[in-house]
């Protein structure tokens, strides 16, 4: 019987369900992870795939548009994933994560594609009750400067059983230089259920938004 996901991360069972708990941009070693984060303003979908215990190779596919719509960018990518270091306690566990790509950005007020580099780096916190992340991203490409902050924090409602799927209210801020107007908030409802989650919410411009993550 367990009191959180983080009940997993103990040396008898080690790395391999860390990134069930939270969204880690990785899993465990030669596992594939999938993840979206969907919104009229921001979509994007990618895969990796853990080649290590702290590395994964991967694409993905971003789609921006500005908050009053007359901009829009498409960015398809390579991505990179780097567990730098993890801390694990009792019932908690921290992360530093290194995220990047490489790969070619088009937009609607300039021809042709450019090539985009997009490094930046994660930290994430969590036991068995709470959860705090913060992510910086750099969104580069020759002309274009669109880079990304975010910061999530949230607590679980109450403690479950190993096979039961268990409920968060994860609140985040975001925001891209030169696209967003202001800063976008949106509290979600997230539901986690062994090596997936889904969260769903609405943000301060009452736009709907939905993420996923699933491994196997």
């Amino acid at each position: 019987m367990r009191t959180s996901v983080l009940k997993w991360l103990t040396p008898a069972i080690a790395i391999a369900a860390a990134s069930t708990a939270h969204a880690g941009p990785m899993g465990f070693k030669d596992s594939w992870m999938t993840m979206g984060d969907l919104g009229p303003n921001w979509q994007e979908v990618w895969v990796n795939y853990a080649v290590t215990p702290r590395d994964a190779f991967g694409a993905g596919l971003v789609q921006m548009r500005s908050d009053d719509g007359t901009k829009r960018r498409e960015l398809s990518e390579v991505t990179y994933t780097r567990l730098l270091n993890r801390w694990n306690a009792k019932e908690a566990q921290a992360n530093v994560w290194l995220v990047g790509g490489i790969g070619a950005v088009q937009g609607n007020d300039f021809k042709g594609s450019k090539v985009a580099v997009t490094p930046g780096i994660q930290f994430d916190f969590e036991t068995t009750r709470i959860y705090f992340a913060t992510t910086g991203q750099l969104y580069r490409a020759p002309g274009l400067n669109h880079d990304y902050a975010s910061v999530r924090a949230g607590f679980s409602f109450y403690e479950v059983d190993y096979e039961q799927t268990q409920p968060w209210l994860i609140v985040e801020a975001r925001r891209m230089r030169d696209l967003a107007e202001k800063a976008e908030i949106t509290p979600m409802l997230r539901l986690i259920d062994k090596g997936y989650f889904v969260e769903g919410g609405v943000n301060n411009s009452h736009q709907l938004r939905f993420n996923f993550m699933y491994i196997f």
